[in-house]
């Protein structure tokens, strides 16, 4: 066990990270097809492909999820995702070829770096060449590079934020990964103790200011412009019908809940990705998404708060280690 969702099997993660720019992409691959969902609650997403993973659409399986930076811009990186896939003849069989379908969500890092830099169809297709199934790189690494939270008094009183990753093995021999790219606009705090470990910087004396509780005060009415967004994929080995996908998905918001205060507001693009590569079983109805989404709660808080803790300081922005 890695503490990664590449524990989960048929899973990969690999990543682009341009450090002068400071963007980049990720990308989690189930080559051998993976039951999709996705629940989507900030209200300012970015996202591509996320239709056809209602329950009632056509499509059972997905074979890539992207998670990129540079705004809708940044989009343009699932082209070279999908590329890489059909030279390798993996996606949805058409009859005269394969469609690989490549769900992407993106987040807003173009006020850290250099706002021209985003992600596109080659860095999607390197994301893909550097895939693995080992360990995850965490912090300043791919969807994660350009990531900041608390963002109450913009982005000058920002604290640096990356990307983590956290696994769990649960009852039955499955296991459940996440993987998290944190550039909300609330403040990362314990889970277990509620203690502010990243976000808004306090002007002058240092320290964290409260962002839910400044959000209340005249201030709070006044400075609320700037584009956030966490993005999440779930990955399990279970096997989940594509309702049982979106149910964990839903139920995995529960993490972001835990950990980042305020979420899903108007101005992040809150959105969380389940997959499940494990086959039908020959008898019942495989795990119970329940099980699955209380785990992934778990799992979705811990990579939320690697990926503060991993983060380092980058663009003028200090990372929580260095505070």
């Amino acid at each position: 066990m890695h503490n990664a969702i590449t524990d989960v099997q048929g899973i990969k993660v690999g990543h682009y990270t341009d450090t002068t720019g400071i963007t980049g992409c990720t990308v989690v691959l189930c080559e051998g097809g993976a039951v999709g969902g996705v629940d989507v609650r900030g209200s300012a997403p970015g996202t591509r492909e996320t239709d056809l993973l209602r329950p009632v659409n056509l499509v059972q399986e997905v074979h890539a999820v992207l998670l990129t930076g540079g705004s809708a811009f940044g989009l343009d990186a699932a082209g070279g995702v999908m590329r890489w896939l059909e030279e390798r003849h993996i996606g949805f069989n058409v009859g005269v070829g394969v469609v690989p379908i490549v769900p992407a969500a993106v987040l807003f890092d173009l006020t850290i770096g250099d706002p021209q830099a985003r992600p596109d169809a080659r860095a999607g297709y390197m994301a893909c060449q550097e895939a693995s199934a080992g360990p995850v790189a965490e912090g300043n690494v791919g969807a994660g590079t350009g990531a900041t939270v608390g963002k109450l008094l913009g982005p000058k009183f920002a604290t640096k934020s990356g990307l983590g990753t956290s696994s769990m093995r649960i009852g039955k021999g499955y296991v459940v990964g996440a993987i998290a790219a944190v550039n909300a606009f609330g403040d990362v705090v314990d889970a277990d103790t509620g203690e502010i470990i990243a976000g808004t910087r306090r002007p002058v004396v240092g320290g964290f200011l409260n962002t839910f509780r400044q959000m209340q005060s005249d201030l709070g009415q006044t400075v609320l412009s700037f584009a956030n967004t966490t993005l999440v994929v779930v990955a399990t080995d279970a096997y989940l019908t594509k309702e049982g996908a979106n149910k964990v998905a839903q139920m995995a918001h529960d993490g972001l809940a835990r950990v980042i205060r305020p979420v899903h507001t108007m101005l992040d693009g809150d959105t969380i990705f389940a997959l499940a590569t494990g086959k039908p079983p020959r008898r019942g109805s495989g795990a119970d998404p329940s099980v699955i989404g209380a785990a992934a709660v778990e799992v979705v808080a811990q990579a939320v708060m690697r990926a503060v803790r991993q983060a380092e300081s980058l663009g003028g922005i200090p990372a929580a280690r260095d505070l």
